[in-house]
């Protein structure tokens, strides 16, 4: 059985808006679930409710920056925290946060905080933001403004959804109160508008109260209930006062002020117009609803708009603005184009959303997720682990090492924290939701190495001089640093060389006998190392952790084949191809080998690129020779996905280490071609024949190769099956090799 924390939430107070009313529905249904919940904040309409359901709500001043109350409020939170014998504090503003920042530095107690809008980040409040152990955002856009601007950890980021409670808001909500209370008949059309009425939240009851002379003189009859208080209700009131005169008759515009039982408000709307957790909780009443607010404007809301709206959870951030045009123009179509039977599907539609999306309890779950996690990173021990190869190249090669590693450290445990360096930051996060630090960046680096308790060099061939000294050079100098500011150092996975120069040999001997542990995916680069005057102690032989990594289906692959126009009529032959000296003759003679693959056995060719654009160039050159028909997918596909291509070829003809080690990996019989010690390596490993060096090509032996490979294919099968077990056990090896020198010296 899971723990039951005692938690409390703190907010700035307890007036309408969404965060409030997402606390409170929070609140009940964890307290429903057997978890204790105190409440403080500086109070307001929704206390009442909190009491009624038997959860303490203590008073605290976290509404404003004022210096006094801060600390007042920091002194009361820590007599609460006493008395309550609270475990997790939950904060769900800028102010509360700040301020349970300091409780939780000085006295530990784990500390979850809330994302429920963006904050203004100028005049150093960026700064002041405490953002916790772990951060609940309520969308998957505020998850990005999270990293962007505060660089939040992607891992630290919960996305939750403003769960609402679909008894208390149905289609079967009593109306009669307010109906009588605002005297409004049910054959009145009525739209109701809720928000706070404060200067940040309330453009569009300002372009509601300006347009409701024009709407009025088309809707006849129609009643404008505009529900919510804040700083700019007195002169919104007093402008609804004035176009009220403007349309004669019965009372056209209500201000209602601050209320707290919005559901039955909600419950007279003919149609329904707000934002964020407002719309849905109109949709979860079955109305019409029109989504816009301060920060966009997304409209009446029906099917083709759900995943806009879902991506910014509502609330139409990257949205058009809302206009006084685009608002009359809804409105009027809703009241007067759309059949009351129409209204009753969108609104049927509406509720079904709120249903499969956007439940109270699928809420909850996903806070109870943050806090477990919340609560072991404050009782385990944290390891911050530092990623540093050739990352953000678009070599899927050296992307599939980096997924490898990620995945196998991430698997030991979420109290492992890993920061990527790579040469496109951005992309590197978007494509893989991983932390990632600017490579090129030192004031970045220096500030992530600082951080970090061990810095993974590789996997890869990082340390070789036969591409170009200068990235021998990066690499060596990251290692360096790292051991400068006191460090642990481990080579991961590396290949080792060639490394030529006798100068390059001698920094690598110096720099590579400071790190505390080297694995090596082969023995020759074992022996390389050694050659050098590396300390062989700390070496140890692994293997390549692709060997560990997995991909998509087969049916997705054959869907990205035919996606990219390859015909389905004639069994695949994958074909990988790298740039190398004096490739001219290797190049003319492959385009013959495929040609007579495609001839003689009735295969079709299909390149595959593992680095773009390099690799689409080399494999047009080797096309161009080609005198029959073969396809190039030119797509930047991520290394999940051309493994899953690979999944559907035949056999595989390579010259690229990683598109063997994926073949091997699927189980798909392969032929290696020579450019580098490291391809003779795992050919010999995988019990796989080779094409040979690519100088020394021969064109007769290939062709016995694949003869036999197409004739006993299954032979090639079985014997990858087994091979490829052993290499990926010794992969694992790695993470364990990792996990001693975390633990070595820890007492």
């Amino acid at each position: 059985m899971s723990r039951k924390y005692t938690i409390l939430m703190t907010l700035m107070g307890l007036e309408i808006g969404g965060a409030e009313t997402h606390v409170v529905e929070l609140s009940k249904e964890l307290k429903k679930m057997g978890y204790k919940i105190i409440v403080a904040s500086n109070g307001g309409v929704y206390e009442k409710e909190l009491q009624e359901y038997g959860i303490i709500h203590y008073r605290v001043p976290m509404n404003q920056r004022n210096v006094f109350k801060m600390v007042k409020s920091y002194f009361l939170l820590r007599r609460i925290m006493e008395k309550e014998k609270v475990d997790i504090i939950h904060s769900h503003a800028r102010i509360p946060g700040f301020i349970c920042g300091f409780l939780h530095k000085k006295y530990g107690v784990t500390f979850v905080t809330s994302a429920h809008w963006v904050f203004y980040t100028g005049m150093g409040l960026k700064y002041l933001t405490n953002w916790g152990q772990k951060v609940i955002a309520v969308s998957d856009d505020i998850r990005e403004y999270l990293i962007q601007n505060y660089n939040v950890p992607y891992e630290n980021i919960f996305v939750t959804i403003n769960g609402i409670d679909t008894n208390k808001f149905s289609p079967e909500t009593n109306e009669e109160n307010i109906r009588k209370e605002f005297h409004i008949a049910k054959t009145e059309p009525t739209l109701v508008y809720v928000s706070r009425m404060d200067e940040s939240r309330a453009l569009v009851a300002r372009q509601l109260i300006e347009i409701a002379p024009r709407i009025a003189e088309v809707v006849k009859g129609i009643r404008i209930l505009i529900v919510g208080g804040g700083d700019v209700f007195d002169e919104l009131y007093k402008k609804a006062e004035e176009q009220n005169k403007k349309i004669g008759g019965k009372k056209c515009i209500i201000m209602t002020g601050a209320r707290t039982d919005i559901n039955e408000l909600i419950s007279v709307a003919t149609v329904f117009v707000g934002v964020s957790r407002a719309a849905l909780e109109a949709m979860a009443g079955g109305k019409t609803v029109i989504v816009a607010g301060n920060e966009g404007y997304i409209g009446l809301f029906e099917q083709n708009k759900l995943q806009t709206a879902r991506e910014n959870n509502f609330c139409c951030r990257g949205c058009d603005a809302s206009t006084e045009e685009r608002l009359y123009k809804d409105v009027v179509y809703a009241f007067l184009n759309m059949t009351e039977q129409q209204r009753k599907e969108v609104g049927n539609y509406g509720r079904n959303v709120i249903f499969e999306y956007y439940s109270v309890t699928k809420m909850a779950m996903n806070c109870i997720e943050a806090y477990h996690a919340a609560w072991k990173a404050n009782h385990q021990k944290q390891y911050n682990v530092i990623l540093s190869g050739y990352y953000g190249f678009n070599n899927a090669g050296d992307e599939a090492i980096l997924l490898s590693m990620h995945k196998n450290i991430q698997a030991l445990g979420e109290n492992y924290h890993i920061t990527v360096l790579s040469n496109r930051p951005e992309e590197t996060r978007a494509k893989y939701h991983i932390d990632v630090v600017y490579r090129f960046s030192i004031r970045e680096v220096l500030k992530a190495i600082k951080k970090c308790d061990v810095l993974l060099s590789g996997g890869g061939s990082l340390l070789q001089d036969s591409t170009s000294t200068r990235s021998l050079m990066y690499y060596l100098s990251i290692i360096l640093v790292a051991r400068i500011m006191g460090k642990k150092v481990m080579l991961y996975a590396n290949g080792i060389g060639p490394v030529s120069r006798e100068k390059n040999r001698r920094i690598v001997q110096m720099v590579v006998n400071k790190a505390n542990l080297i694995t090596l995916r082969e023995e020759n680069s074992y022996a390389e190392l050694k050659s050098m005057g590396v300390d062989d102690k700390k070496c140890f032989v692994t293997a390549d952790p692709v060997f560990t990594m997995d991909s998509i289906s087969k049916q997705q692959g054959l869907e990205l084949l035919k996606k990219a126009g390859v015909p389905s009529d004639k069994d695949f032959v994958g074909v990988s191809v790298r740039n190398w000296r004096d490739m001219d003759g290797f190049i003319d003679e492959f385009a013959q080998l495929c040609d007579m693959i495609h001839k003689k056995y009735h295969k079709t060719i299909i390149f595959i690129v593992m680095q773009v654009p390099h690799d689409i160039k080399i494999s047009q050159k080797v096309q161009k020779r080609m005198k029959t028909k073969s396809y190039l997918l030119k797509e930047n596909y991520s290394p999940y996905e051309i493994m899953g291509i690979i999944k559907c070829m035949d056999f595989i003809l390579s010259m690229r280490l990683h598109t063997l080690i994926f073949a091997a990996r699927q189980k798909i019989p392969l032929i290696g071609f020579v450019y580098d010690p490291k391809i003779e390596y795992y050919l010999e490993k995988l019990n796989m024949p080779s094409g040979g060096n690519i100088g020394e090509f021969n064109m007769e032996k290939t062709l016995k190769m694949v003869e036999d490979m197409v004739q006993n294919r299954q032979k090639y099968v079985d014997i990858l099956q087994r091979e490829s077990e052993q290499l990926e056990k010794r992969a694992h090896y790695n993470e364990k090799y990792l996990i001693k020198l975390l633990e070595k010296d820890r007492k």
